[in-house]
């Protein structure tokens, strides 16, 4: 039982993501919301659609990993934002939440005794809640990556 929970402490730090890299906090802190929704050269996306992206897709695993009638969004369109910018800061605001309380859902779904981190979902296709976790992790770590990268390449990180 030690090893267990040991395991889902390790999986918890790696969903936060701040041992190896940069968190999801610190890749958002301080971005000036005039520069959200800009696509630098050089760049595929803009900071919002990251941040959207990291929603969606976060949303979405969970969902599977606890929904038996959860229906994914259509690939690939239906994990990236319509547009490049929010329509107002309060959608960025709102965006930031959600994530944030996706990834808690995540991690209290992960520190859970009752679930069993190694049994299949049964909805799925032979996918395990320790699967969905570590694909969140490391979704969550390629996405944060560039969202600084196109911070550097705005100019608005340090």
């Amino acid at each position: 039982m030690e090893h267990e929970t040991l395991l889902r402490q390790q999986l918890v730090k790696l969903l936060i993501g701040s041992e190896a890299h940069a968190d999801f906090e610190t890749a958002i802190k301080g971005m000036p919301a005039k520069l959200r929704g800009l696509v630098p050269a050089g760049a595929e996306h803009s900071p919002w659609m990251l941040v959207e992206h990291l929603r969606i897709t976060l949303w979405d695993i969970l969902e599977f990993s606890r929904d038996p009638k959860h229906v994914s969004p259509k690939w690939p369109e239906g994990y990236w934002p319509a547009s490049s910018a929010p329509d107002n800061e309060k959608d960025w605001d709102k965006t930031v939440q959600a994530f944030r309380d996706h990834l808690k859902s995540m991690c209290d779904l992960v520190m859970d005794p009752a679930t069993d981190l190694f049994a299949k979902i049964p909805h799925g296709d032979g996918q395990t809640i320790l699967r969905e976790a570590l694909l969140s992790a490391d979704h969550n770590a390629y996405h944060v990556g560039q969202l600084i990268t196109v911070r550097r390449l705005l100019g608005a990180w340090e």
